[in-house]
């Protein structure tokens, strides 16, 4: 069992039982997490044996008093480890789940067979495990920036440079570290492990080494560009396909094009962080575009056809019926933003009616003889009576 595992892995929360849980309660929830995550029973299914795999980690540890104690000190105490052997299920055959008596024992390909497959390497107990004495390949890190597009490039779609500064290995050295002609030599302290253990009784710490500071390898003539360190930092250009219909708000995420791996591993991802730039006349609210029409009263009250505007598009005839609200909103379908699937939002009116600010004779009078026709006081009856009550 490795240290990070004793750190990271809340096992009581894998069985779904409390820390002050006793052993029948562990055995019990064990028998059940296994019997529905179990191979036999989930063919083909690698999330229910990944499952299956924790559950049984889980329980190898929590069914051994010894063990459990050893666990527990553990997370009290970050950074520690359990150096010593175990191993088993607590004594827990897994044939009696599955009506299969003996089946942890001789051929067939018995319970304990198919265990010893899905469990191969994970319990990597004791000291004898082989050492690492390379540099692992690491990925890269992710790297975000942000994009301002003005609003048609967003609806239509675009690439845009990016310029972006992230750490890379250099170019002098080609990432070891040493100067050129040289090379760097295996750490004779953790011999290339990356980390060292100090002894307290029953436990130990792993630290990063403090020869090699954690790299594994010590460089004895450090390269002049990076000062040993193998990394440098770089400036390059991508180009970026932004897709259309694309929203203010929105995160994009570019594989692969983050910053690069160490030891030939792969490069981290890009985010794009998307701002648009808002519209003089059009708005947006997710697929659909909006936009605000003014009308006069009589276009309103009357009735009327009004040419209204679309995006990059000709303009479209919009029929108001009579007697038409202030604020209703109309709907002209396919003429909205792109959707990933090649299909379009819709364009949403809304109705502005405007009241003039300045009136002739002429139109005071008419609408002096509407005011007398329409009867005001008789629309807000209700509203006083309503407002009256208790």
């Amino acid at each position: 069992m490795s240290t990070k595992d004793y750190l990271e892995k809340d096992y009581y929360k894998v069985l779904g039982v409390s820390k002050t849980a006793t052993q029948e309660e562990i055995k019990k929830s064990y028998r059940k997490l296994a019997r529905q995550y179990h191979p036999d029973a989930n063919k083909g299914d690698a999330d229910s044996e990944e499952k299956f795999k924790e559950v049984s980690e889980a329980y190898d540890v929590l069914s051994d008093d010894k063990r459990r104690k050893e666990y527990d000190a553990m997370r009290s105490m970050p950074g520690a480890f359990r150096g010593q052997q175990g191993g088993g299920f607590g004594g827990f055959d897994l044939g009696d789940l599955f009506g299969q008596p003996g089946a942890g024992t001789g051929p067939g390909g018995g319970a304990g067979e198919r265990i010893g497959d899905l469990f191969g390497g994970l319990f990597n107990r004791g000291t004898g495990g082989t050492r690492t004495t390379g540099r692992r390949p690491q990925r890269g890190a992710d790297v975000e920036t942000d994009v301002t597009l003005p609003f048609g490039r967003a609806m239509n779609g675009v690439t845009v440079p990016i310029k972006l500064t992230s750490e890379a290995a250099c170019k002098s050295c080609q990432g070891t570290g040493a100067r050129a002609g040289t090379m760097p030599r295996v750490c004779p302290r953790c011999e290339g492990t990356r980390f060292e253990t100090r002894n307290l009784g029953n436990f130990g710490f792993q630290e990063p080494c403090k020869e090699c500071r954690g790299r594994g390898l010590v460089v004895d003539d450090p390269c002049p560009t990076c000062k040993g360190s193998g990394r440098a930092t770089g400036t390059r250009t991508i180009q970026a396909r932004i897709p259309a219909g694309v929203a203010d708000g929105q995160k994009i995420r570019l594989k692969g094009k983050g910053a690069p791996g160490e030891n030939s591993g792969p490069n981290g991802d890009l985010y794009v962080n998307i701002k648009v730039r808002p519209h003089k006349v059009f708005g947006r609210t997710g697929d659909n575009l909006t936009l605000t029409v003014p009308v006069t009263f009589p276009e309103a009250a009357l009735g009327s056809e009004i040419k209204v505007p679309t995006f990059q598009g000709p303009p479209v005839t919009l029929r108001l019926p009579e007697g038409t609200p202030n604020g209703r909103t109309f709907r002209v379908k396919g003429r909205g933003a792109p959707r990933r699937d090649g299909t379009k939002g819709d364009l949403l009116v809304s109705v502005d009616v405007q009241i003039p600010q300045k009136l002739d004779d002429q139109t005071r009078e008419a609408l002096e003889r509407l005011r007398d026709a329409g009867g005001g006081d008789d629309l807000r009856s209700e509203l006083l009576q309503q407002a009256r009550e208790e």
